[in-house]
């Protein structure tokens, strides 16, 4: 569907907070400062409901989450930055993120799920990179905001503005959840006590390849992922005296990475595996007595992921048994596939189709990737709910996860009366 509609006029406090966010990214489980900026902000609209860090979720419950040795230094960060106390306190430990809770009596139960964490990756400095022209480029070193979680953070914002200042009957559940550029924090988020029995489930990305004044209704095929970490521990010795002596980790890598690739594709559907880091061995005269492996196991479906998973754990092994290494396989972290709803497509549609600023509507596009926001999907479907995904385009410069990214924000005002339009039209129904 293709239409003309003039643009929307941005509210300048929108694009305040989202350069805001942009300058001041923390990469996943350690989203303290954000995390105190966001809290700030729900406490300014009023809301019946604002549980913070290990009050959000069970913190047993997370995935992929760094050492404490590399969450330190995040903590002590935001301490020199005088991020509020009370929040560190709540999020100590890298149990970062909120939930915002508005209860306006009988009525649907509403959930919309915003990321919050940004990426380790260094931001431009060129001159026609406009973060650093305008002056909000990211000031943490080597980290930035390279998939516009920051704008995701501000649609959260401005629809819980909305919903409050409305006469929305029913409740709104607003996730603002951590990590999920390690796929680890939508698993707590989706198990605690505030993803129970709701009606409609929307999450949102931003781009993705479609150009500002395009919205996607509900995206579909996203793919069941699962990230995996591989050690192969062998014996060392002398590679010129005595290389027999030696149980090769390096060899058993090789043939693991070469196993890998070679894991046969499924009838049913598309698989796929990557292995995309990997480091051995100390010196050219040592046989290598370690090695460690970084790789991936996608799937059309979640049984597809299992599939790639468990014949990718199978290679691994039998390359360490090849060469008299052992091995520990550890799955990091995994979403399953959970497809958007007909039903909930055709309402965001319909909703975006009266938007300013929105020019096509397309009801589906294929997704390619994989996101942990399909946990809050499947649970909101089990529960007996309905959910969507859907993309609000932007033009942006270079790709996501790299250092050019940025936003038309010409889109956060697009996305912010979407999202808010369909929460409180969903409660009319």
């Amino acid at each position: 569907m293709t239409r003309s509609g003039s643009t929307p006029s941005t509210d300048a406090r929108l694009i305040d907070l989202r350069r805001e966010l942009h300058r001041r990214p923390e990469p996943g489980w350690r989203e303290f400062e954000t995390t105190a900026r966001l809290v700030e902000e729900i406490e300014a609209i009023g809301v019946d409901e604002l549980a913070v860090g290990r009050e959000a979720y069970d913190p047993a419950d997370r995935m992929a989450v760094p050492d404490p040795e590399t969450i330190e230094p995040w903590i002590e960060r935001a301490r020199e930055r005088d991020v509020r106390a009370d929040v560190l306190e709540r999020t100590r430990g890298g149990v970062t993120g909120c939930v915002a809770v508005l209860d306006r009596g009988a009525g649907p139960s509403v959930g919309l799920r915003v990321d919050i964490d940004g990426l380790l990756i260094a931001e431009a400095t060129d001159e026609d990179h406009r973060p650093a022209e305008a002056g909000f480029r990211s000031a943490v070193d080597g980290t930035m905001h390279a998939c516009g979680h920051d704008v995701h953070m501000t649609w959260g914002i401005a629809v819980l503005k909305a919903v409050a200042a409305s006469d929305f009957q029913g409740r709104l559940v607003v996730f603002f959840q951590p990590a999920e550029e390690l796929s680890g924090g939508g698993r707590p988020m989706a198990e605690s006590r505030f993803a129970a029995d709701l009606d409609a489930l929307f999450a949102a990305h931003v781009g993705l390849d479609h150009p500002t004044g395009t919205v996607v209704a509900g995206i579909e095929r996203p793919l069941a992922m699962a990230h995996v970490d591989a050690t192969f521990e062998g014996t060392s010795a002398h590679a010129g005296k005595t290389p027999a002596a030696g149980d090769n980790a390096m060899q058993a890598l090789g043939t693991a990475i070469s196993n890998a690739y070679g894991i046969p594709r499924h009838g049913d559907g598309m698989t796929r595996v990557n292995v995309g880091y990997a480091e051995a061995g100390s010196a050219s005269n040592v046989i290598a007595d370690h090695a460690h492996v970084e790789a991936e196991a996608r799937g059309e479906t979640t049984a597809l992921k299992e599939y790639a998973k468990s014949r990718l754990e199978r290679a691994f092994r039998g390359a360490a048994e090849s060469h008299g290494c052992t091995l520990a396989f550890d799955v990091v972290s995994e979403s399953p596939r959970a497809d958007s709803d007909p039903a909930l497509i055709d309402h965001v549609a319909e909703t975006a189709a009266g938007v300013s600023g929105v020019e096509t509507v397309l009801d589906t596009a294929d997704f390619g990737a994989s996101e942990d926001a399909t946990f809050l999907m499947e649970r909101a479907q089990a529960d007996g709910g309905v959910a969507t995904y859907l993309v609000v385009g932007t033009d942006h410069p270079g790709a996501h996860h790299t250092p050019t990214f940025d936003v038309d924000e010409r889109s956060i005002q697009i996305g912010a009366d979407v999202l808010s339009e369909a929460v409180l039209g969903f409660g009319d129904r």
